[in-house]
């Protein structure tokens, strides 16, 4: 089964084109970063615009890489949500013209459950039960992830999401965006114990999360410390300890929710999944702990097309379908086109 998808939720137009849920054929992305950079994050408007005047040729790029036709194609699947809404509609209604004027099947996709797809790009066989740690610039969940049926929200941010934490502190620190990276490159040559930043843990025994105050702790310690004067602030010691708070908490909340649904396999997927660190020391607690962890390289961690159509593929083969474009309507994109679904496969989250 050959499936297109269609990545448009935020700043990156991206497709790619992928066989059985697994096999990656071509994989094409277009990054907005050099526009918003000047803003210090995305600006809506901008990001609708250039995805509307790019999307035509990365999907033609990612079939051409692949070396098909629409005709070779079984499916189209697409972002539907959550995400930038003019955004979105690029995507979804470029996708639900595709499908209707080649007679595909559309699969709509939420976002979330594409990034934990991207585990099985890259991973022939994957263990179920699972629990799993879904990290980016707009969102910080668990899941719990059955042998069969819907995932389980188990806890999330209760404010800020760990992604917009690394940039706004980032921001704070004078570093450019994005800010994920940027604080992951400064770190490197930092000490993480010069500086105490708080890791809230929030009530006893809850999967949930928050930022905000870490966030606010770094405004204060910086207020204090006389920054930008940096005689007196040493900027890597202070973006690693800033790093290695967030990350101390998304470790522990991931080994608590492997304990609470007593599974063997984690799953860490999302942008934030590339950092360095975070990578590191899962990697070792896992080891120590025995648990198999399954966490995308950083090319399948960032968003890509390619996990939009492995999670079309799951949603192909459980005869999931979403609404074409009706008989004889103009294949144009118009704010009269509805989102494709209207219902999601994930447990406590809207599309």
């Amino acid at each position: 089964m050959l499936l297109l998808g269609i990545e448009t939720s935020c700043d990156e137009t991206a497709a790619a084109v992928v066989k059985d849920g697994r096999e990656v054929l071509s994989h094409v992305l277009y990054s907005q970063e050099r526009i918003h950079r000047k803003y210090g994050g995305v600006v809506p408007e901008l990001a609708c615009r250039q995805h509307a005047a790019v999307i035509s040729e990365v999907v033609a790029t990612a079939l051409e890489k692949a070396g098909l036709d629409f005709r070779d194609l079984s499916g189209v699947a697409v972002t539907q949500g959550p995400g930038l809404m003019g955004a979105l509609l690029v995507g979804v209604s470029y996708a639900k013209a595709l499908a209707y004027r080649h007679g595909l099947p559309l699969i709509g996709v939420n976002h979330l459950e594409g990034h934990i797809a991207a585990v099985h790009l890259e991973n022939r066989t994957v263990d179920l039960p699972a629990a799993a740690l879904v990290v980016s610039g707009g969102h910080t969940n668990l899941y719990s992830i059955p042998v069969d049926g819907p995932l389980k929200l188990l806890g999330q941010t209760v404010d800020d999401a760990a992604g917009e934490a690394f940039d706004k502190g980032a921001k704070m620190l004078g570093l450019p965006y994005p800010g994920g990276p940027a604080i992951d490159r400064m770190a490197e040559t930092g000490d993480p114990t010069r500086i105490a930043f708080p890791r809230p843990h929030l009530k006893k025994d809850s999967l949930d999360m928050s930022f905000s105050g870490l966030k606010t702790a770094l405004r204060y310690y910086l207020e204090r410390s006389g920054f930008p004067d940096t005689r007196t602030v040493h900027v890597p010691d202070v973006a690693a300890a800033f790093q290695q708070a967030i990350v101390d908490v998304l470790v522990e909340k991931t080994l608590s929710a492997a304990e609470q649904c007593r599974v063997k396999t984690v799953f860490v997927t999302g942008g934030v999944a590339a950092n360095t660190a975070l990578r590191e020391r899962l990697g070792e607690v896992c080891r120590t702990r025995g648990l198999s962890l399954r966490i995308p390289s950083p090319t399948y961690c960032t968003d890509n097309g390619a996990m939009i159509a492995a999670a079309g593929y799951y949603r192909m083969i459980r005869r999931e379908r979403s609404p074409r474009l009706p008989a004889g309507a103009a294949l144009t994109m118009s704010p009269q086109v509805a989102p494709v679904m209207n219902e999601s496969w994930f447990t406590g989250i809207e599309p």
